[in-house]
């Protein structure tokens, strides 16, 4: 079983969401991809977030029909600030049989070195870095110090390259706030939910 592991806020999910997700799991030939939103993000602290129940139903909402996307409570159930390492450990702890990978930016990349533990993160998964298509080689020389040659090498290899898609999470937020649409940028469902909800309409939310 391979697994991509996919964190974040989602504060909402949309279709850029989505669409990496889809990437990693054709390229990197992934079973399942799973989708784990944070309780309280590292980075993120001291932002409001919407809360934990509304954001993990509008995932359920936007995976809905696709097999090989599922959404975990891990990081919400286990509350606190989500750190990484301790997700995937308890992955590997649930499914040990299973081969890890984690989906992330380049961004993300370059900034792993600082987060919790990061060598054991590199042990426990393989790093998916996913980049725009056209955009330049992700710079892999943050990890070196981390990792043996031969696992940097696997890393390297397990690069995806996603379509240009300029959406975000913050736009959506500001495009509620400003009374405009969120058609074709989130699933439908997920649009929906957010009116009936009354999620993001001032900028408390």
């Amino acid at each position: 079983m391979r697994i991509g592991v996919f964190g974040g806020s989602f504060d909402p999910v949309h279709n850029g969401h989505l669409l990496l997700a889809d990437c990693c799991r054709e390229q990197c030939r992934l079973n399942e991809v799973w989708f784990l939103p944070a309780a309280a993000p590292p980075h993120k602290l001291g932002h409001l977030l919407a809360p934990a129940r509304a954001r993990l139903e509008m995932l359920e909402l936007a995976t809905s029909g696709n097999e090989a996307f599922r959404v975990s409570s891990l990081e919400i159930d286990r509350g606190g600030v989500s750190f990484t390492v301790d997700t995937l450990r308890a992955i590997s702890s649930q499914e040990p049989q299973a081969e890890l990978f984690l989906l992330m930016g380049a961004d993300s990349l370059r900034d792993l070195p600082t987060w919790r533990e990061p060598a054991e993160i590199l042990s426990l998964a393989v790093p998916v870095v996913v980049r725009r298509a056209g955009s330049a080689e992700p710079d892999f020389v943050p990890l070196t110090s981390l990792v043996a040659t031969a696992r940097l090498e696997i890393i390297q290899a397990s690069q995806v390259e996603m379509p240009l898609i300029e959406l975000s999470s913050t736009e959506l937020r500001q495009r509620v706030e400003g009374g405009r649409s969120l058609r074709y940028r989130t699933p439908r469902a997920v649009e929906k939910y957010i009116e009936t909800q009354g999620l993001y309409r001032s900028s408390a939310g």
